[in-house]
């Protein structure tokens, strides 16, 4: 079962995707920040990180950073999600707007969790 970390302060953003990547059969963690975000991901290896842009303690271009500093955690690929307008550092990752259609969610966790 390939997992995937969820990472949203919204606790109702985390809550919807959850219940729509669980019944979809994938194994999820979730965390409110970037901090929380590499403890879970330490703990347990995502084959996928869905992340919010922007959130309090460690935003989503700190997180990918500190992903990147660590060799078990390189190579994990990332979907950005935010409200606001693409920052231009989305460079890495994917970017999903707020709010996305959930057929677009899927297209992009399919993708990513195949290669």
């Amino acid at each position: 079962m390939r997992t995937i970390l969820l990472v949203d302060d919204e606790p109702d953003i985390l809550f919807v995707l959850e219940l729509l990547l669980r019944a979809r059969g994938y194994h999820i963690v979730t965390a409110r920040n970037g901090a929380e975000a590499i403890e879970a991901a330490n703990a347990n290896l995502p084959d996928l990180v869905i992340s919010d842009w922007m959130m309090p303690v460690m935003d989503g271009a700190q997180l990918y950073r500190c992903f990147q500093a660590v060799p078990i955690l390189h190579g994990v690929p990332f979907v950005f999600m935010s409200a606001a307008v693409p920052p231009v550092e989305v460079t890495q990752g994917t970017y999903l707007k707020k709010p996305f259609d959930p057929e677009r969610l899927f297209e992009l966790v399919e993708r990513h969790v195949r290669s």
